[in-house]
């Protein structure tokens, strides 16, 4: 019997011995395509976060695999209980979960005592569309209401894949009218100094609200007093502009993950992925229609100093292909490709730009086509900052200083407002 239990044991053992070196195996295969380029501050931090979310991802793919859970399920729940560690403090501020419109908020109220009616933010937390929460954002909308002194609302919309194009933008549409509408007399906000802000795809989520409140004109609701916009992903149409070669593989947005989380949120069919990423998405005439907008021509000339002048890039398209992916071009879901009437309605913004961030060009062609339109726009670009870095401004916490400057630089932008 002890030599049949002994063997039990030796048995799991050599399992699970066996199932962290695959883990190992695949987490060192993944982290070897990455590149850290030497521009980057805390190279080695930056590291070994890419290698932690690696290996997070790899045990997700493989409980997906063996029918566990999703890949996508298990990524929030490590995210979650991440986060739980967290001790963040609740000083000068009063936090309340709510549901505006049915959609679920967070309200940061500073508890100083105002002379005047409060500034206001809507913050739309970044991670692709599929990741990300009212939690993951808390530290950073802690942050902002307290240094800013703004009633802060961090609006948790629906995710992909269980939703897909607009669900996300309809729900920080009903969270933002509901705010508006309520402002002054529940929150002591001027409704006229309501400002619109988020990182990544939350970026993208507050250009296209500003777009559509402006094409609706609700004329009983003031216009948005600005926007914020935290390296934004703002065009489904060209992958190959200068910042996606350049940094292809710098963590922590590679260019194919990108093109994967446009399209989880479009309609969730990957098959085209290659084909968007080779450019093969779009129609001639289209491309020539966008150029105007996406040429790197536009870009000031160090930022195509690292790529290449003439990238490989797909010189016929393929129609079943433009027809997945068609929706994904209209301005609410690509703000870069709106035209320049609508454009024109873009109340003040801010945007931030990371040197090491497939969607560096993305911010930085918007801010050109603002400025080119008249708008008030303030651009800041980080030199040593990467995808994601904004998040890990807190000493206490993964520290960057490179997310430290960005988020000061936030924080004096809603300042001076």
């Amino acid at each position: 019997m002890d030599t049949a239990i002994a063997v039990l044991i030796i048995g799991f053992a050599a399992l699970a011995a066996a199932f962290c070196l695959l883990v190992i195996g695949l987490v060192y295969a993944e982290a070897m395509n990455s590149e850290i380029p030497p521009g980057i501050t805390n190279r080695g931090k930056l590291h070994a976060l890419h290698c932690t979310l690696v290996g997070l991802a790899v045990l997700g793919r493989i409980f997906e695999r063996l029918g566990l859970c999703g890949q996508v399920s298990f990524s929030r729940w490590c995210t979650g209980r991440l986060i739980a560690l967290k001790r963040l403090s609740t000083s000068g501020l009063r936090m309340k979960d709510m549901t505006f419109s049915g959609v679920p908020v967070r309200v940061y109220e500073p508890t100083a005592a105002s002379d005047q009616k409060r500034r206001g933010m809507m913050y739309f937390h970044g991670g692709g569309w599929v990741l990300g929460s009212i939690d993951s954002h808390d530290d950073v909308c802690r942050h902002i209401a307290r240094e800013t002194d703004t009633t802060v609302v961090s609006v948790g919309y629906r995710l992909a894949p269980e939703h897909r194009f607009p669900a996300h933008l309809d729900d920080c549409e009903a969270a933002t009218l509901h705010f508006l509408s309520v402002a002054k007399d529940e929150f002591g906000v001027d409704p006229g100094r309501v400002v619109l802000g988020g990182d990544s795809a939350g970026g993208n989520l507050a250009a296209a609200l500003s777009l559509r409140l402006a094409r609706k004109q609700a004329g009983h609701l003031p216009s948005p007093l600005a926007l914020v916009l935290i390296y934004p992903a703002l065009q489904l149409a060209d992958f190959n502009l200068p910042s996606y070669q350049q940094n292809h593989a710098v963590p922590l947005l590679f260019r194919a993950r990108t093109v994967f989380y446009f399209l989880q949120y479009l309609n969730g069919d990957m098959s085209v992925s290659q084909d968007v990423l080779a450019g093969r998405h779009i129609p001639a005439e289209l491309k020539q229609h966008y150029k105007k907008w996406l040429d790197p021509a536009h870009l000031p000339p160090q930022f195509r100093e690292r790529s290449d002048p003439k990238p490989k890039v797909a010189t016929d398209h393929d129609g079943e292909v433009y027809h997945i992916i068609k929706d994904g071009l209209q301005p609410e879901f690509s703000p870069l490709l709106a035209e320049d009437d609508d454009l024109r309605l873009t109340p003040p913004t801010f945007i931030l730009t990371c040197e090491y961030d497939v969607l560096r060009d993305d911010g930085i062609l918007f801010q050109k086509r603002l400025k080119d339109l008249g708008v008030d726009v303030t651009w800041h670009h980080v030199p040593d900052g990467f995808h994601g870095v904004f998040n890990f401004f807190d000493k206490s916490g993964m520290y960057f200083p490179a997310g430290e400057r960005a988020m000061e630089q936030v924080v004096s932008y809603i300042n001076m407002l």
